[in-house]
C-alpha cells in the first residue's frame, strides 16, 4: 500500500502561536497574499452577481436562519427523529461525544471490513477530529478525492479556506507537486503536464479514478441531515463526492449534530443560499442525497456517526449558539479584510476566517493562547454579517467572546487599562487631574506623531496614538470665560 505524505503539523495546529504572531509571518509571504487577493476578489464578484439576481434574497436569509434556529432550539427532539428515520431506512447510527469516540467508531468499521484504504468526500468534520491521522495510525490510508483537498494532501499541507482549501497555492506550485508526489501514492502525473487548469484537472481525474474503482469503503460528511425523512445531503462541484457516495460497498458519514434540519421543506432555501454564497453558482453541479440502504443501488451498508465534540457546549450559550447555524459556505472569509491578508493558517484551526474566530473558541474553549487571540482577529467592520446567508451576527459574537477572554484573565494589560480608565472617569476631580497631565504631555510632545507608548504594548504596534491636546475644553472654558 502506498503511504501518504507526512503532515507538517496537526490539522488542529496544536502549539500554534497567537493570531497576531502567526499573522505577522503570513503577511510576509507576498506570493500567498497575491494568491489570496486574486481568489477572494474573483469569488466575491461572482457571488455578488448571482445574489443580485434574487429579489427575495433577504427573505431567503431569514428563512434559512429560522430553519436553523428551529432545529437548534429543539435539537434533541430532531436528532432522535433523525436517528429513527435513518434506522428505519436501514442505516446504523452511532453517537460520538468527542473526536476520540468518532475516530474509534470509523476505525473499527474499516477494520471490520478488512480494508487498508478509504476514499473521502471533502469534510470539515473529519478534519476537525483528525480522522485521517487516526486511520493512518491504524494502517489505513485515507485518500482525499476533492481536487483542492488532494492538492493539500500531496503537499503535506494544511487547508487554508473552508471551500477552496488550496487557495494559498497557485497553478505552478500545483503542477510541480503533482509531478513530484502523485507517483508515490498512485498513478503518476503525465510527464508533459503543464499548469493549465484543464490539464491539472485531467491529471487529478486519472489519478483518482483507480482509487474510486478500487475502494470498498468511503467516508463522507454531510451538508444537511433532514430529520423527518432521514436524508443526508452532500453538495459539491466536481463529481468526486458522487463517486464516493455511490460506488463503495460501505459508506461512513461523520455528521456534526448541528447539520440537522427539521423537514424536507427547510432544505429548499438552503439549496438556494449555499451555492450562491459559496461558489457564486445558481445551483451546485452535484447534489447527492441518500437515506439509508437500498437494494442494488449504492452502498449496501451505511453508518452515520453523529458528532458532538463541543457543540452541546456552544448550544448552551443563548448568544453563541447562532454560530451553529453556519452552513460552511465561506462567504464571510471572502469578504473579510483580515482573512484576505493573512490566509487561513494563522487562525490555528480547520475553521479559519470570521466564523473560525467565533466557532473555534466556543468549541475548544479559551485556554490556549491561539483561542484567546482569535476573537481579536477582526476589525469589526461587519462585512461578514452582511455576507452570511443565515444571518450569523459574527461581530456580536466577537465582542461577546472578547469579554469572555477578558473575564478569564486574558489580555491582562488591556483589562487593567480599562479598570484604570473607569476609576478616573467616575470622578470629575480625578478626570481634571488626568486632563492636566495629558495637556502637559501634549506640550512636551509638540506636533510629533506618537508611534509607540510604553505600557500599551501591541496596541501601538498597529496604530499611531493621537497626540494629547495642549489644552482641554475645561481649560479653554476657564481661559475664555474666567470660570472653573
Amino acid at each position: 500500500m502506498s503511504t501518504l505524505p507526512v503532515q507538517q503539523t496537526s490539522p488542529t495546529f496544536v502549539g500554534m502561536p497567537s493570531f497576531p504572531e502567526a499573522a505577522r509571518e503570513a503577511l510576509a509571504n507576498t506570493q500567498q497574499r497575491d494568491n489570496l487577493r486574486n481568489a477572494t476578489h474573483t469569488i466575491r464578484a461572482k457571488r455578488a452577481a448571482v445574489v443580485a439576481e434574487v429579489p427575495e434574497w433577504e427573505s431567503l436569509r431569514v428563512a434559512g436562519a429560522d430553519a436553523k434556529d428551529e432545529a437548534l432550539t429543539h435539537l434533541g427532539d430532531y436528532l432522535e427523529q433523525l436517528e429513527a428515520s435513518l434506522t428505519a431506512n436501514g442505516a446504523t447510527v452511532h453517537w460520538a461525544r468527542d473526536a476520540d469516540e468518532a475516530n474509534a467508531i470509523v476505525v473499527e468499521i474499516a477494520r471490520a471490513k478488512g480494508v487498508d484504504e478509504v476514499v473521502k468526500v471533502k469534510s470539515m468534520a473529519t478534519q476537525e477530529i483528525e480522522l485521517n491521522e487516526a486511520l493512518e495510525a491504524a494502517g489505513i490510508a485515507a485518500w482525499e478525492t476533492d481536487l483542492a483537498e488532494l492538492i493539500v494532501q500531496l503537499f503535506g499541507d494544511r487547508p487554508s479556506h473552508i471551500l477552496v482549501p488550496a487557495i494559498h497555492r497557485n497553478r505552478t506550485e500545483i503542477r510541480d507537486v503533482f509531478l513530484r508526489e502523485m507517483a508515490k501514492v498512485g498513478r503518476p502525473a503525465p510527464e508533459d503536464l503543464t499548469d493549465e487548469p484543464a490539464r491539472l484537472a485531467e491529471a487529478a481525474r486519472l489519478h483518482l479514478r483507480e482509487k474510486f474503482l478500487r475502494a470498498r469503503v468511503a467516508v463522507s460528511g454531510a451538508n444537511f441531515a433532514i430529520a423527518d425523512t432521514g436524508t443526508l445531503v452532500v453538495v459539491e462541484s466536481e463529481g468526486n463526492g458522487r463517486m464516493c457516495l455511490t460506488l463503495p460497498e460501505t459508506l461512513i458519514s461523520v455528521v456534526g449534530i448541528e447539520k440537522v434540519l427539521p423537514t424536507w421543506d427547510d432544505l429548499a432555501p438552503m439549496l438556494q443560499l449555499l451555492p450562491r454564497s459559496s461558489t457564486g453558482e445558481r445551483m451546485n453541479p452535484y447534489t447527492t442525497m441518500w437515506s439509508g440502504v437500498h437494494d442494488g443501488d449504492g452502498p449496501q451498508e451505511v453508518h452515520v456517526v453523529l458528532l458532538d465534540n463541543g457543540r452541546s457546549h456552544v448550544l448552551a450559550d443563548t448568544v453563541g449558539r447562532q454560530a451553529l447555524r453556519c452552513i460552511r459556505c465561506s462567504a464571510c472569509l471572502n469578504v473579510c479584510p483580515v482573512y484576505e491578508r493573512t490566509g487561513g493558517h494563522a487562525y490555528g484551526s480547520v475553521y479559519p476566517g470570521p466564523i473560525g474566530a467565533v466557532l473555534n473558541p466556543q468549541l475548544r474553549g479559551t485556554a490556549s493562547e491561539v483561542d484567546q487571540s482569535l476573537p481579536y482577529a477582526s476589525s469589526l467592520c461587519g462585512a461578514c454579517f452582511d455576507a452570511c446567508p443565515v444571518r450569523i451576527n459574527i461581530p456580536e459574537l466577537l465582542v461577546e467572546l472578547r469579554g469572555t477572554v477578558a473575564e478569564q484573565g486574558g489580555h491582562r494589560a488591556e483589562s487593567a487599562a480599562m479598570k484604570a480608565a473607569a476609576w478616573v472617569l467616575s470622578d470629575p476631580r480625578r478626570l481634571a487631574v488626568a486632563q492636566r497631565g495629558a495637556t502637559t504631555a501634549g506640550r512636551l510632545v509638540g506636533d510629533r506623531t506618537m508611534r509607540r507608548v510604553p505600557g500599551l504594548g501591541a496596541w501601538t504596534d498597529a496604530r499611531d496614538v493621537p497626540t494629547p491636546p495642549k489644552e482641554t475644553f475645561r481649560q479653554w472654558w476657564a481661559r475664555e470665560r474666567g470660570e472653573s
